[in-house]
């Protein structure tokens, strides 16, 4: 559920979903702490930029999701903001995993190492 200015600033492309999550909560789909830039022709009648904004989902695809997060120690991410035929803004969401300690030192180090390489690399030119 969006606000008019809201949508005229995702029109103009301004917006970011990078660091932002979906919850189950009060009995609806919320996504929070997504960015939408504001639209400045609507100084008066604006919005905040990151509000929790409802997403409308079906009884049947909340509960699936509900289930997968509250049982599964999984996570609702949004994979994609665009605007369909029709012209209305949809999110893709997704149900992710969060890495293991484990997982997080390889990647890491997979890091480093081709941070390494690439001066090694840079060196012997």
């Amino acid at each position: 559920m969006l606000l008019g200015s809201e949508v005229k600033s995702l029109r103009k492309g301004g917006s970011n979903i990078a660091e932002s999550y979906a919850s189950v909560e009060d009995g609806g789909l919320w996504l929070i702490n997504s960015y939408i830039a504001p639209y400045l022709q609507a100084k008066t009648w604006g919005h905040e930029e990151r509000r929790k904004r409802k997403l409308l989902v079906s009884r049947k695809e909340l509960a699936r999701l509900w289930n997968a997060t509250a049982r599964e120690g999984m996570t609702i991410v949004p994979l994609k903001m665009y605007f369909n035929e029709r012209g209305m803004a949809k999110v893709k969401i997704g149900i992710a995993k969060g890495k293991k300690n484990a997982d997080k030192r390889e990647t890491s180090a997979k890091r480093d190492w081709d941070r390494q390489k690439a001066r090694l690399l840079k060196q012997n030119r």
